[in-house]
């Protein structure tokens, strides 16, 4: 019997080795900058095309920008004028409620509608695809075609809705001309063009759900009503605040839908904070891009502070 040497014997206990892996610490340096090439893309798509223009505007907003300012680089600091400008103007609490009532009521409005019709079609009948495909039409027209047709459709004179009213002994309304009715015609107009947007979320919301939770509250003797209140709303509840939030942060920014029917107007009636500001800056012939921009940064504020409450409510039901 051969005799074992007290190197054999350590070689033997010692790890094996593979040839050609590198060391425990070279590796994680080797992962670390494949993760750093692979985030390299994105951070330099959030500088360039987020943070930039965000400095860019609130350095706007701090400044007295004319063109002038912008051709000879010269523009004065102000600090916060213009937003004190801006708040104590006529125009901020007008435009400030415009808004509020334009968000609030597009937004649950849409989510109910959509909520409806994700139910609907949820059911899964004959021609359920077909019918929910033509529900997206809205969702894929471009803006400027679909306010064009409502602009059309809410003429005084020749519009299809006054002449459908007319056949009901509805006299003649001034959608787009009346202050009384210039903010209720976008806001309608808005609606029918978020409610594809909540039909496509909460339709896939709804997928997620377990059928044999409906089948147990059948069961138990729980109607129609009852299965959707105590089973689907409350599982749904992460999708509904999800697409409240994006309602919310897309709604406070629409402008093109109020522009091109009623450009705010007539008077300032249908002015929102979004309009208020584009009309600043573009809309006049001449331009004060500060102070849009300083109302601009006021609904960056707005929705950042949505974004904030969707966030802690999210993280207290997850404690709970």
């Amino acid at each position: 019997m051969n005799s074992i040497t007290a190197a054999e014997v350590a070689g033997a206990a010692a790890p094996a080795t593979t040839a050609g892996v590198p060391p425990p610490r070279r590796r994680m340096s080797s992962t670390r900058w494949a993760a750093l090439a692979f985030l390299a893309p994105l951070a330099a798509y959030l500088a360039i095309f987020y943070a930039y223009p965000l400095y860019r505007n609130v350095e706007l907003s701090l400044h007295d920008y004319t063109p002038r300012a912008f051709v000879q680089g010269n523009a004065e600091f102000l600090g916060l004028d213009n937003y004190a400008d801006v708040v104590s103007s006529s125009m901020f609490g007008l435009a400030l409620r415009n808004t509020a009532l334009f968000v609030l009521i597009s937004i649950v409005a849409q989510y109910a509608v959509g909520l409806a019709l994700a139910v609907f079609f949820h059911r899964r009948f004959r021609l359920s695809a077909v019918l929910r495909a033509m529900f997206l039409v809205p969702w894929l027209l471009p803006l400027i075609v679909s306010a064009s047709t409502w602009s059309w459709m809410l003429n005084s004179e020749n519009g299809i809705v006054n002449s459908v009213l007319g056949a009901f002994g509805i006299g003649q309304i001034n959608w787009l001309t009346s202050p009384d009715w210039a903010l209720w015609s976008v806001i309608i107009a808005n609606i029918w063009l978020g409610i594809p947007f909540n039909l496509v979320i909460l339709y896939a919301g709804l997928q997620n759900i377990s059928g044999d939770l409906y089948e147990a509250a059948a069961l138990d003797g729980a109607n129609a009503w009852q299965r959707f209140w105590r089973v689907t709303f409350p599982l749904l509840r992460p999708v509904s605040a999800i697409t409240l939030l994006l309602g919310l942060i897309y709604t406070l920014k629409v402008v093109d839908v109020i522009w091109i029917m009623t450009t705010g107007g007539p008077g300032n009636a249908s002015l929102t904070l979004a309009v208020w500001s584009y009309r600043e800056a573009f809309g006049t012939g001449q331009p004060d891009f500060s102070p849009a921009a300083a109302v601009g940064n006021m609904l960056i504020v707005i929705a950042l502070a949505a974004g904030f409450v969707y966030l802690y409510l999210q993280r207290r039901q997850e404690r709970t």
